[in-house]
C-alpha cells in the first residue's frame, strides 16, 4: 500500500476493505476521466479500466459512476481493468446537471482542499464565488480563493477586490496571484502539500490550467484565452484529469463551469453564509424569512450597514434554488415510485391473461 499512499490513500480505507473482506481486489483511483473510459492509478502504474456492465446495471443514478478522485476495487485483465464498485467517498464536489431537472453531476471527490479561481477582469463576479465556496463546504472540503490575472489591477483596485470578498468570507484564506508577474505562486505553492488532493474550480478562461501548468514548471495542459469578441473563456480541458506536482501534491483540472446550479447546500449555505444564519438566531419568529417581520434582526442588521444587502440576496437566491432542487428531487421520486407501481401493476396483468 505503501505507493497507494502517495495518492491519498490512507488506513481507513484498508479498514473498510478488511471488514467487508475485499482483498482479492486490487486497488486504484481514478486519475483521468472520459465519459465511462477511466485511467486508473494502482501500485504498479496506471493502466486503462472500464466499468462492468453488471456496475452500469446497479447504478441508479450518474452519482453512481465513477468520477476522477475516486478509490475503487478492480479486476484485471491483460492490460485492461475492470470496476467492481467504488470505495466509500470521503469528500464530494457536486452540481445542479444543466440538462436534467432533478440530477446531480460529480466534479470530483477525495478532495482535500477547492482552489476556487476567479479572474480579477470583466468576468469577476464575488457571487460565483459564493456559489463555488458553497458547494465546496457542502461536500466538506476546505475552500481556498485564488484571485488570478492581478497583473490587470491597479493595487487600489486589487485591495477594494479582496476587501469586498473578505467582508463575505473572513475565514477563508484568499491568494493573489499572475502567472505574468509571478506574485502569489510561492504563497500558492506553499499550501499544496505532499499526497493531499487539490481541485482547481472556476468557470472558463480563469486561468486554472495555466496555472497548473506554471506548478509543473512546463506546459502539460492546454490553455486559451478570454475571447474578445464574446468576452466569454475558449476552455479547451474537455475531461477531468489528476496530475502530480514534483512535490507529491495532486491537483485535479476540471472543465470551466459557467453554469453552477447548486445541488444540495445545508451545512454548505450555513458556512458560507455565517454572519446571516448568526444573525437569524436572535429574529423574533423562528421561521422569520428576513423581508418584512417586526423583530427581525437580519432586516435591522442590513438598515444599520453591518450586513451587505447584495450578500444577503445572493444567499436567498441560493437558499432559493436548493429549496427548489430538493423538492423536484422529492417529485422525480414520487414519480419513479409511480411509475415503478403502475408498471407491476401491468406485468400482473399480463401474466393473468396469458394462456
Amino acid at each position: 500500500m505503501n505507493t497507494l499512499h502517495k495518492f491519498g490513500f490512507d488506513n481507513s480505507y484498508i479498514l473498510y476493505i478488511q471488514q467487508n473482506k475485499l482483498d482479492e481486489f486490487k486497488i486504484g483511483r481514478i486519475i483521468n476521466q472520459q465519459k465511462e473510459r477511466y485511467l486508473v492509478q494502482t501500485e504498479t502504474g496506471i493502466f486503462p479500466a472500464e466499468i462492468t456492465g453488471n456496475f452500469r446495471f446497479s447504478a441508479s443514478s450518474p452519482a453512481d459512476f465513477p468520477v476522477v478522485g475516486d478509490w475503487v476495487l478492480l479486476i484485471g485483465y491483460d492490460d485492461l481493468f475492470l470496476i467492481q464498485s467504488i470505495l466509500p467517498r470521503k469528500t464530494i464536489l457536486e452540481r445542479k446537471s444543466i440538462d436534467a431537472e432533478a440530477e446531480t453531476q460529480l466534479i470530483a471527490t477525495n478532495i482535500d482542499v477547492a482552489l476556487i479561481v476567479q479572474s480579477l477582469d470583466h468576468d469577476f463576479n464575488i457571487n460565483r464565488i459564493d456559489r463555488y465556496v458553497t458547494i465546496a463546504y457542502e461536500g466538506k472540503i476546505e475552500p481556498v480563493i485564488v484571485l488570478n490575472k492581478t497583473d490587470l489591477l491597479s493595487a487600489q483596485a486589487l485591495e477594494s477586490k479582496v476587501s469586498g470578498i473578505r467582508a463575505r468570507h473572513e475565514k477563508i484564506q484568499i491568494i493573489v496571484a499572475s502567472i505574468v508577474t509571478e506574485n502569489g505562486l510561492k504563497e500558492l505553492r506553499e499550501i499544496l502539500l505532499p499526497y493531499k488532493t487539490y481541485c482547481f474550480l472556476g468557470s472558463s478562461g480563469v486561468g486554472k490550467s495555466s496555472i497548473i501548468n506554471v506548478l509543473l514548471g512546463h506546459t502539460l495542459l492546454k490553455t486559451r484565452e478570454i475571447s474578445n469578441s464574446t468576452s466569454k473563456g475558449k476552455h479547451t480541458t474537455t475531461h477531468r484529469e489528476m496530475i502530480v506536482l514534483e512535490n507529491e501534491s495532486l491537483v485535479i483540472d476540471t472543465p470551466g463551469m459557467r453554469e453552477l446550479g447548486i445541488a444540495s447546500a445545508g451545512d454548505g449555505l450555513e458556512h458560507t453564509f455565517e454572519r446571516i444564519f448568526e444573525l437569524s438566531q436572535q429574529c423574533k419568529f423562528p421561521d422569520c424569512s428576513h423581508t418584512s417581520e417586526p423583530g427581525c434582526v437580519v432586516k435591522i442588521a442590513i438598515e444599520q450597514g453591518e450586513l451587505d444587502v447584495q450578500a444577503f440576496e445572493n444567499f436567498q437566491k441560493l437558499e432559493r434554488e436548493s429549496k427548489h432542487y430538493a423538492a423536484s428531487k422529492v417529485e422525480k421520486r414520487k414519480k419513479d415510485k409511480e411509475f415503478g407501481r403502475m408498471a407491476r401493476e401491468v406485468m400482473k396483468v399480463k401474466k393473468k391473461t396469458k394462456f
